[in-house]
C-alpha cells in the first residue's frame, strides 16, 4: 500500500489527515537547489517504493528483555513509528514521570519553515509518545527508548515529545535500529525544559546500511535550564538530523553534540540552528565526523543571536577526518548577530589522518589500522567524554567495525 491521502485516512482522526496528506503528496519533495538541502541526495528519494505502516506490528522484542541488565526509569518500545509496549517503574511513577500516546494532533503548524516531508509526518504519524516529568523531580535512572524498524521498503513516522518541569532532571537514551532491508524513517522529536531544568538526551542511530532516515527535533530551554542533546549517527544509506534549538529563557544553556562515522556510500547530514532569544545564554556545538571509501558528509549551522540576546556566549565547532581521498565533506557554519554584546566562535576541518601521528605510531611497531583507531578514537574523544557513560564502548566498538571493514584496512591487507 503506496502513499496516498486515503491510506492516511485510515489512521486515527483520518478525515483531519486527509486534507494535510493531500497537500504533503501534491507539493514537490525538497530540492537540493535549496541551502537547507544543498548538496544532499534529496532528489534521489523515491516515495512509491515506500509503504507506510498504518498499523501497530506488535512487540518484537518482549518487556523482559528489554530490561536485561540495565537499570531505567522506564522502557519503551517503538516499532515502525508505533509504539508497541511501555514500561515505567513503580519508584519513577511515584516521583512524577509520565508517559503516555498523544491523540493524534497536526503537528506541522508548529514549524515556521515546514516542508513536504514534515507535512508528510504530520499525515502519517501514529502519534506522539509524551514523557514528562514534574517540577522539581530528579530520576537517576535513564527513559530507554528502543526504536526498531522492520521489513522491507516500510515508511514510519515516530514522534518523541520530552517536557521537564520547572527544576527536575531528567536523562532520555533511545537506540535507533533496523534490518538490512531498504527503509525510510521521517521523525520528529520536540524537546521542552523547564526553568532551572535539565534534560540530557541521547541518541544512538544504528539502522541499516539501505535505510533513509531523515529526522527534526526542535527544543525549547527555560530560564536558566540545561539541554545537553548528543547523537551518534553510524548507519542509513542518507541519514539527516535538523536541531532548532531556541534557548528562550534568560540564563538557559545548551549543549549540542554529535559524532559519526561514513563508509561506503552513506551520506550524513546535520542542518543545526541555535537561536539566543534572551539575555546571558550560552551554547556550546561541538560535531565531529570520519568519512571513509566514498562515504560524505554536510554540516551547515547557524548561530543566531537575537536583538534581546546580550550577554549571549556562543560556540560551533564542526571536524572532519577524511580516511580515503575519496571521501568528502562540507562543512560551513554560521553567524547571525543582532546584538553587540556577545561572544561568539565558529570553526570548521576538513582533513586527512595527520601524517605525523601516523609515522609516530607506526615507528613504534602499531600497525597500520590499530593506528588509524588510536587517532579515530583521540579525535572522538573530547565529545564522547560528554556522552553518557554507558554508551560510550558502545560507541567505540562501531567506531572500530567500521574502521576493520573500511578502504584503510582493505588498503593494508592488499
Amino acid at each position: 500500500m503506496s502513499f496516498s491521502p486515503e491510506t492516511a485516512a485510515q489512521l486515527p482522526a483520518g478525515a483531519r489527515r486527509l486534507d494535510l496528506a493531500t497537500t504533503a503528496l501534491d507539493a514537490p519533495l525538497p530540492s537540493d537547489s535549496a541551502e537547507e538541502w544543498r548538496y544532499s541526495p534529496v532528489t534521489r528519494l523515491d516515495l512509491d517504493r515506500y509503504s507506510p505502516q498504518l498499523h501497530p506490528p506488535g512487540p518484537q522484542v518482549p518487556e523482559s528483555e528489554l530490561a536485561k541488565g540495565c537499570g531505567a526509569s522506564a522502557i519503551v518500545q517503538i516499532d515502525n513509528g508505533w509504539v508497541t509496549s511501555i514500561a515505567v517503574t513503580a519508584g519513577a511513577k511515584a516521583s512524577g514521570l509520565e508517559i503516555s500516546l498523544a491523540d493524534w494532533s497536526d503537528t506541522s503548524g508548529d514549524l515556521a519553515d515546514s516542508n513536504s516531508l514534515d507535512q508528510l509526518h504530520s499525515a502519517f504519524t501514529p502519534g506522539a509518545l509524551t514523557i514528562s516529568l514534574v517540577a522539581n523531580a530528579v530520576l537517576t535512572d535513564p527513559v530507554r527508548i528502543l526504536s526498531s524498524q522492520t521489513g522491507s521498503d516500510v515508511a514510519s513516522f515516530p514522534f518523541i515529545q520530552v517536557s521537564v518541569g520547572d527544576g527536575a532532571e531528567l536523562s532520555v537514551i533511545e537506540r535507533q535500529i533496523s534490518g538490512e532491508d531498504p527503509g525510510l524513517t521521517i521523525s520528529r522529536v520536540h524537546l521542552t525544559v523547564g526553568a532551572n531544568a535539565t534534560l540530557h538526551h541521547s541518541t544512538l542511530q544504528s539502522v541499516g546500511s539501505m535505510h533513509w532516515h531523515l529526522a527534526r527535533h526542535t527544543t525549547s530551554v527555560g530560564e536558566g535550564a540545561h539541554l545537553r542533546a548528543a547523537i551518534a549517527s553510524f548507519g542509513g544509506s542518507y541519514a539527516r538530523l535538523r536541531t532548532d534549538a531556541d534557548l528562550v529563557g534568560r540564563g538557559a544553556s545548551g549543549e549540542l553534540l554529535a559524532v559519526y562515522f561514513g563508509d561506503a556510500d552513506q551520506v550524513h547530514d546535520f542542518r543545526t540552528f541555535q537561536h539566543h532569544s534572551a539575555r546571558n545564554t550560552q551554547s556550546d556545538l561541538v560535531f565531529k565526523g570520519t568519512l571513509d571509501d566514498r562515504a560524505g558528509s554536510i554540516y551547515t549551522g547557524m548561530v543566531q543571536i537575537h536583538p534581546n540576546g546580550a550577554g549571549t556566549l556562543a560556540n560551533q565547532t564542526n571536524h572532519n577526518i577524511k580516511l580515503s581521498d575519496e571521501a568528502w565533506a562540507w562543512s560551513v557554519p554560521n553567524l547571525e548577530i543582532e546584538n553587540n554584546d556577545v561572544r561568539c566562535s565558529h570553526a570548521s576541518t576538513v582533513s586527512p589522518v595527520d601524517a605525523d601521528q601516523r609515522f609516530y605510531l607506526h615507528a613504534r611497531g602499531v600497525p597500520p589500522v590499530e593506528a588509524d583507531k588510536l587517532i579515530v578514537a583521540g579525535f572522538f574523544r573530547e565529545v564522547l567524554d560528554r556522552f553518557p557513560v554507558e554508551l560510550r564502548d558502545e560507541i567505540s566498538a562501531l567506531v572500530s567495525a567500521k574502521l576493520d571493514t573500511g578502504s584503510s584496512s582493505r588498503a593494508v591487507a592488499s
